[in-house]
């Protein structure tokens, strides 16, 4: 595996390949990879020829009182890890690559930002559109793999791409999972071994949330007022449990479909998310 740190460098790999009439996949990460990442990269390489996968810790996506430099950096052990995976190139870029000047342009996609995470989080969303914008434009993949765990930013990316008519088509990974159920995440590692055995229950709440909406309860406040309530009693700070209308990220009212279920909060001081999706096959 090829790491390269600047634009040129990629473009020009991946114009070679498509010269060679190969396409192209591409997994953007900010590091610290784990299971989950990995399988992004694996579906990645079931669907392309060639893989490029990105490391860059964002910093227009975090708010003042977020862990941007405390958030892990951990490149030696990730390439190990991409390299194993079969990943062919890995972009590596440095800030002053990304943003050489104050950025002056943004891009921001309405409404799917202003419920769920963008509701306490301004202005994340309009990082992460505006990085991956240009990640796209840097890369041109034919296809580019983003994991389900983060709805939200998997709706927002797939409606920015659509309204922009950027010619790559995004594909959603199945979250990867710990044994007991809880979402792989890089920030897990926050967590310690109780706190990770705890935090299995954020999945079991949206599995119970799931099944009642199935078995026909209607009344999708008060789940969210039951099942919140259940988890701050094994102490978590909730954030967010809402039964979402999972085209629009809004509440969700009857007779709205699909549903999502989509859970924010913390454990500690770790930040954790997960959704499920009604009526569709989940893992158990």
């Amino acid at each position: 595996m090829q790491t390269v740190t600047t634009i040129a460098d990629v473009r020009a790999q991946v114009a070679d390949w498509k010269r060679q009439g190969l396409r192209v996949a591409f997994v953007p990460t900010m590091g610290n990879l784990h299971a989950g990442h990995i399988s992004l990269v694996t579906e990645a390489r079931r669907r392309a020829d060639r893989v490029v996968a990105s490391i860059f810790v964002n910093p227009t996506q975090f708010g003042p009182s977020e862990d941007f430099d405390a958030y892990p950096r951990t490149l030696a052990a990730d390439q190990e890890k991409l390299a194993a995976a079969s990943c062919d190139l890995l972009f590596a870029p440095t800030v002053d690559e990304m943003y050489p000047r104050a950025n002056s342009t943004w891009v921001d996609v309405d409404q799917l930002g202003d419920f769920l995470c963008g509701a306490n989080r301004p202005g994340h969303f309009r990082g992460v559109t505006t990085v991956v914008s240009k990640l796209l434009h840097i890369v041109q993949p034919d296809i580019a793999c983003f994991g389900e765990k983060d709805f939200q930013q998997l709706a927002i990316i797939r409606r920015m791409v659509e309204d922009l008519f950027f010619p790559v088509e995004i594909v959603g990974v199945d979250t990867a999972r710990e044994d007991n159920g809880l979402a792989m995440s890089s920030r897990n590692g926050y967590l310690s071994a109780a706190e990770k055995q705890q935090a299995a229950t954020l999945q079991q709440v949206l599995q119970a949330m799931c099944a009642a909406i199935e078995a026909g309860e209607s009344d999708f406040r008060a789940l969210e007022s039951k099942y919140s309530q259940t988890l701050s009693d094994k102490g978590f700070k909730v954030d967010y449990l809402t039964v979402a209308d999972a085209d629009t990220l809004a509440p969700a009212q009857l007779p709205h479909r699909p549903l999502v279920i989509a859970v924010a909060a913390k454990l500690g001081s770790t930040r954790l998310i997960d959704n499920v999706r009604v009526g569709v096959e989940r893992d158990r």
